[in-house]
């Protein structure tokens, strides 16, 4: 069976969205994927991710999911389907000011740190809950933002034990907020899980994963 019909099968099972990570890899590889019915991909840096836009079909739901700095916000405001990688107040502000200039309501989910690497961006709780009560504020300063959810990624390491319990602390922190604050229903995603762990993620309750190499192969 091919890889990509037996995953997107077994994700439909577990009511699991499939990101296909297309960095590094060329345009007719990604429409090979968008021909098999794919449409949600994720790219890591924003020149690669605006070149793609604009080359490829445009009916594909772009997801960033690399580090974004917030003067690159702009090249990717008027396509970007969903944002995975919020990890500060200043850059959800710059989000929020690009989607207000564009009139465009902004599909975001936040960054959180769970793995043990210093080298992985985040927000710790502390900056989790400072930026769910800005947003919440009465009125809203984001009136062109919705959080979605949010978005970690794990140790690298062939520890399943490790892994397990880091997606698991990002379920937690997600049930937090929905248990602490009165989110509205938009809020309902947690983006975590790649080629190599995504059914641990599935098991802690991931609704989107993250694959790249299993599908394209191993980066360039």
């Amino acid at each position: 069976m091919d890889i990509y019909k037996e995953l997107q099968q077994e994700l439909q099972e577990k009511n699991t969205q499939l990101i296909a990570v297309s960095k590094t890899k060329p345009n007719e590889k990604i429409v090979e994927i968008y021909e098999k019915g794919q449409r949600a991909f994720g790219e890591n840096r924003v020149q690669e991710l605006v070149a793609k836009y604009e080359a490829l079909p445009k009916d594909i739901e772009w997801h960033l999911i690399g580090h974004l700095q917030t003067n690159k916000v702009k090249y990717i405001a008027p396509f970007v389907h969903m944002i995975h990688s919020i990890d500060s107040l200043k850059l959800l502000k710059e989000v929020q000011k690009q989607g207000a200039k564009l009139d465009r309501t902004m599909n975001v989910l936040l960054q959180m740190h769970i793995a043990t690497e210093d080298t992985k961006f985040g927000l710790d709780k502390r900056e989790l809950i400072e930026i769910v009560e800005f947003y919440m504020a009465d009125p809203s300063p984001f009136t062109h933002i919705k959080i979605h959810g949010l978005m970690g990624m794990a140790t690298f390491t062939d520890d399943k034990e490790q892994v397990k319990g880091e997606f698991k602390k990002l379920k937690e922190l997600f049930d937090f907020c929905k248990s602490s604050y009165v989110l509205t229903d938009d809020f309902k995603e947690i983006s975590m899980g790649m080629s190599g762990d995504y059914q641990l993620a599935i098991q802690e309750g991931s609704t989107m994963v993250r694959v790249g190499s299993m599908l394209f192969g191993s980066r360039n």
